[in-house]
């Protein structure tokens, strides 16, 4: 499962190295509470100190409840709502006021995209899904949802619904793009379904897709570098060694280094500092929303 997770966390990482935000976190007041220890649990009897932050957190959040009850659209209390009952550990008790923000920000995707990963935490697949489909309704190739929403249906067993959704969402590509520029990242969704196939065990359907995308896009570093993670899995270390090495020559400057530490089979921290050694292949699990974390998190996020 491990293993599984670093490969997700690696496909952000190349995905939000052109910009898309894949990280679970995307919200800076969520990102500040996932960063937090949780009070909420403990091993054993809770101290004194634990005792006195979880009561100060509590009398937080009914402050906050009680300016929401006098100004219900007051969105400072809401994140400091939903920040405070991620930090109690309370994630059921994030949902109403993650519905609230998303529904006073319709143009901010990313507060529904959270809602759906909560969602997904506390085991309302269906919920979760409603939330991702419902961003990509009004725009098809926003990168969060179509990562969650692929996610989600991997941890569910079906395979070729992410498979058709990816390729539905390529398909369209073009024609969404003509009217909206860049609104479809196709690189991207290229590296989203090419992972799946690898999920699925597919590789060479992996390795078609990956070529695609290179030719289409022979300065992007992306598919280059998964497609030598992808052969390496597979035995084929000579020839990954060449890619990997391409890869590295076409990644801008503050990828190198996350670059060379795939190629020496070490996961990339997020923070740029390295991991443990990555090990072999394993299939990953989608990763499920940590307080709501962020997946994606910027970053979410590189694949191995």
């Amino acid at each position: 499962m491990a293993v599984k997770r670093n490969r997700w966390l690696v496909i952000s990482v190349l995905v939000v190295a052109v910009g898309a935000f894949l990280a679970l976190s995307v919200l800076p007041f969520l990102s500040a509470g996932g960063d937090r220890p949780s009070t909420a649990t403990s091993n054993g009897s809770n101290s004194p100190e634990v005792n006195e932050a979880q009561a100060e957190l509590e009398a937080r959040a009914r402050g906050y409840e009680l300016v929401l009850e006098r100004e219900p659209d007051n969105q400072t209390a809401i994140e400091g709502l939903v920040d405070a009952r991620i930090q109690l550990g309370d994630l059921e008790g994030v949902v109403e006021p993650l519905e609230k923000l998303a529904e006073l920000n319709p143009n901010t995707p990313e507060y529904r995209v959270l809602l759906g990963q909560t969602k997904q935490s506390i085991g309302d697949l269906d919920g979760a899904a409603d939330e991702f489909r419902t961003v990509l309704d009004q725009r098809p190739g926003e990168m969060n949802a179509l990562q969650g929403l692929t996610a989600l249906l991997l941890q569910q067993e079906r395979p070729q619904a992410a498979v058709g959704l990816l390729q539905d969402t390529l398909q369209s590509a073009p024609q969404i793009n003509e009217v909206t520029p860049g609104a479809v990242d196709v690189g991207s969704v290229q590296l989203l379904l090419a992972q799946v196939y690898v999920e699925e065990g597919d590789i060479d359907e992996a390795l078609r897709v990956y070529d695609d995308a290179i030719d289409a896009a022979p300065d992007d570093f992306r598919p280059v570098l998964a497609k030598a993670l992808v052969l390496r899995d597979a035995g084929r270390e000579p020839d990954a060694v060449v890619l990997f090495q391409q890869a590295e020559e076409l990644a801008p400057a503050q990828f190198k280094d996350q670059v060379r530490q795939l190629a020496s089979n070490q996961t990339p921290d997020p923070e740029g500092d390295t991991v443990a050694p990555a090990e072999s292949d394993a299939p990953p699990e989608p990763s499920e929303a940590e307080t709501p974390d962020p997946g994606v998190a910027e970053d979410g996020e590189f694949i191995d």
